[in-house]
């Protein structure tokens, strides 16, 4: 989705790295948006260590409900989370009655396919059509990986 293309109705979500803006993981993301007809997309907070803390310390208070952590700060992420399904990484945060609540999808990923088949960049496909489905209520379609992860 093009700036000019946000609208007043566009959902949005924020994905948080040291690249994010021109990630995969927002690339991935918009085309299964797009491909959904989701009117919804990724909006990307390039940022450096320095700035991680302070912008962790006020999401709660922010406008901000939902973010995806990039990997380089999936370990970090979890200091400032008030829950957490893992003790490992987070692969996204909600903001959910002022508390910060993180997720990790690896063991949802493994019920669904077995991993060790699946290069990274399908595993990061397959994660991000899971929090597409839990915030969009994209269907799950793994078959279209590989549409997904084209150049």
């Amino acid at each position: 989705m093009q700036p000019n293309e946000i609208k007043p109705d566009t959902q949005l979500c924020t994905i948080i790295g040291y690249n994010a803006q021109s990630g995969t993981s927002r690339r991935y993301l918009n085309r299964i948006l797009k491909d959904s007809t989701i009117n919804a997309t990724a909006i990307a907070l390039n940022i450096k260590e320095e700035h991680f803390a302070f912008t962790m310390q006020n999401l709660a208070q922010s406008k901000v409900d939902k973010m995806i952590i990039e990997y380089e700060f999936g370990v970090d992420a979890l200091n400032y989370c008030n829950e957490a399904n893992s003790t490992q990484y987070v692969d996204f945060v909600e903001v959910v009655d002022g508390k910060i609540v993180g997720f990790n999808l690896d063991e949802e990923l493994s019920r669904l396919v077995n991993t060790k088949f699946l290069d990274q960049r399908s595993i990061l496909a397959l994660k991000m059509m899971l929090i597409a489905h839990r915030w969009y209520n994209v269907d799950v379609e793994i078959d279209k990986i590989p549409i997904i992860i084209k150049d």
